[in-house]
């Protein structure tokens, strides 16, 4: 019997090149404007949530007084800056200083939240560190699976 001989750049040539000709992405189902709504909207709703927690954690159950309302709502404008900078600021890092930024934030954030509560502050810079050091773990190897040491995305 005789068998075809195989031609240069078989099927997996055209794939090959049909893969470098269309990049494969992700569809985006929402538009634009969306988009740069969210990149505002989020970071404020979390700091109103987070400005929230703060002021009754340091309140423990007592009534709402107007210093109250003031350290609520002075926390969460300070998170809604903190958290808009690291988000426009951390991406222009390499992705070891990126992921360090973003845990740092985070671990700060849950240490203060800890810290209005009246425990030690040795607990709540423990506490601190261990969420920076888990969203460090996470966020690194997010980085380092997802883009070459540019900063470029592999996929």
């Amino acid at each position: 019997m005789a068998h075809a001989a195989p031609r240069t750049g078989g099927t997996r040539g055209m794939m090959a090149r049909r893969a470098r000709i269309r990049p494969i992405r992700t569809p985006d189902l929402f538009s634009e404007r969306v988009h740069t709504v969210a990149r505002y909207a989020i970071p404020v709703v979390l700091g109103l949530v987070y400005g929230y927690w703060a002021a009754a954690n340091q309140r423990h159950g007592g009534p709402i007084t107007g210093w109250n309302l003031l350290f609520g709502f002075v926390t969460a404008i300070v998170f809604i800056v903190l958290c808009l900078a690291v988000a426009t600021f951390a991406p222009m890092l390499k992705r070891e200083l990126h992921s360090l930024t973003k845990s740092a934030f985070a671990g700060a954030a849950i240490g203060f939240l800890y810290s209005q509560t009246g425990d030690s502050i040795l607990r709540s810079v423990a506490l601190g560190a261990a969420v920076g050091a888990g969203v460090f773990g996470v966020f690194f190897y997010r980085y380092y699976t997802q883009e070459d040491a540019a900063g470029n995305r592999v996929r």
